[in-house]
């Protein structure tokens, strides 16, 4: 059985005897180095599952250790270690691919359960397990392959996410998509929409409460940071969090403490935090409605989900899921879509993005007749964003519409000729309804 080898970096000789003895005690063994120099050395001759490094050093700064270490053919996790209160050192870490970060004095607790963390993420990377996203967040378009290469990405990341993105556009399934992928994924997520929570009870919520700490507060209560303990907490619509609650949670994610309502003592937390909203938060900094320093210490990985208007060419196999998805649920069969209403879909602006996709083809399940859904059943709003998109793309669709209709009258005309223009044994062939062949025919100007 491979044993776990774990290089410590730091000039202290007390810090590194402190580390070894505590890793040891874990069954991982050690190697340490006291400068870069030593520590890329060692790197280059063994091969290590971890890593921790102090951010200065007497030959440069760990930051230099960390850029090395991605350079390596299989990156391993790695951990710096700051000085109390170094949050800049810390988040600058892990933007260039660190793992975590622990401060000092080292709390033994949270290193535990970081390295613990920290050896998950090795063991996937070693046995070169296959992330798959593609089977749950569609698209073929390339900016979808970026997103899902940089979630398998982020993944091997303890590092805030901010998740930015229109309503609708998949923030949520981006950050459950994190968490399943990650050393984590065996404990809870934990999503909460900030904006619903009445502001008064806020802080309760998230941090939990004491019994008698406040009229109502009958029993102990958990707040989601506990609910959440050695997951990940996504928290949704953060922008709409107040002023008050924003200093709270600064501190409880820098000090990775917490204390409930009327508590006199803190409690260790091991969360990995994602956030998202529709909002712009750098205006809101600028406004001063959004703290600086909460905002930069959330955002340390910016990951943005575009818009359905920005991947049109996703929207039939989205399409194609969403009817899939919605039949199967109502034990019906699946109708086809037909040529306009493709191209209906392709024109539409979708400010509501996928799940706007999703009600409008649930609406048009309700809505029509025979074997195919026809554009009218879209009930597609009047969208004077497209109108006034430019002559170009309405010639690319015009020009598609053109071809798929080509397509369309060759089908009919070879069924109509071997069912010797029979429009029922035709109908039946193409798999549509007489009526919908008959409306089809007077669309084409073929019904002579």
């Amino acid at each position: 059985m491979k044993k776990t080898l774990a290089l410590i970096v730091d000039d202290e000789p007390d810090i590194r005897e402190l580390l070894e003895i505590t890793l040891n005690r874990m069954n991982i063994q050690t190697c340490s180095a006291e400068n870069i120099a030593r520590a890329q050395a060692l790197l280059q001759q063994k091969t290590f599952d971890l890593c921790l490094t102090d951010m200065k050093l007497p030959d440069g700064n760990g930051l230099e250790l960390v850029d090395f270490i991605q350079t390596l053919s299989v990156p391993i996790p790695v951990a710096v270690i700051t000085a109390h209160g170094n949050m800049e050192s810390a988040i600058l870490a892990m933007k260039k691919g660190a793992f975590d970060f622990v401060s000092k004095p080292v709390d033994l607790p949270a290193l535990k359960q970081l390295v613990n963390n920290a050896l998950k993420i090795s063991d996937e990377t070693s046995s070169s397990k296959e992330r798959r996203t593609r089977h749950t967040l569609l698209g073929e378009s390339l900016i979808m392959q970026e997103i899902r290469a940089k979630i398998d990405k982020l993944a091997r990341s303890q590092a805030p996410v901010y998740i930015s993105g229109e309503s609708g556009s998949g923030k949520e399934l981006v950050a459950r998509l994190i968490h399943q992928h990650s050393s984590r994924s065996d404990h809870a997520f934990v999503a909460i929409n900030c904006g619903a929570i009445p502001h008064e009870l806020m802080e309760s919520e998230f941090f939990g409460h004491k019994k008698g700490s406040f009229t109502g507060a009958v029993s102990d209560k958990k707040g989601l940071f506990q609910a959440a303990e050695g997951g990940t907490l996504f928290l949704d619509e953060v922008a709409d969090l107040p002023l008050s609650l924003q200093v709270k949670l600064l501190r409880a994610i820098q000090e990775k403490k917490i204390r409930p309502v009327g508590d006199q003592q803190e409690i260790p937390v091991d969360i990995r935090l994602l956030s998202a909203t529709h909002k712009n938060l750098n205006d809101m900094v600028n406004d001063g409605s959004f703290r600086q320093d909460l905002y930069y210490r959330i955002n340390v990985i910016d990951l943005h989900v575009p818009p359905l208007r920005d991947r049109r060419s996703d929207i039939p196999l989205l399409t194609e899921h969403i009817l899939a998805k919605l039949t199967n649920a109502n034990k019906q069969d699946r109708p086809a879509l037909s040529v306009s209403a493709a191209v209906a879909l392709q024109r539409y602006h979708f400010p509501g993005n996928v799940r706007e996709l999703e009600n409008i083809l649930e609406r048009a399940l309700a809505l029509y007749e025979g074997n195919s859904i026809e554009s009218d059943d879209l009930s597609l709003p009047l969208d004077t964003h497209e109108s006034a998109k430019s002559a170009e793309y309405d010639l690319i669709l015009g020009s598609l519409e053109e071809h798929l209709e080509k397509i369309e009258r060759k089908a009919i005309s070879m069924a109509m000729e071997e069912n010797q223009w029979n429009k029922t044994a035709a109908a039946k062939q193409l798999g549509l309804s007489f009526r919908s062949l008959h409306y089809r025919l007077r669309k084409l100007n073929m019904d002579n």
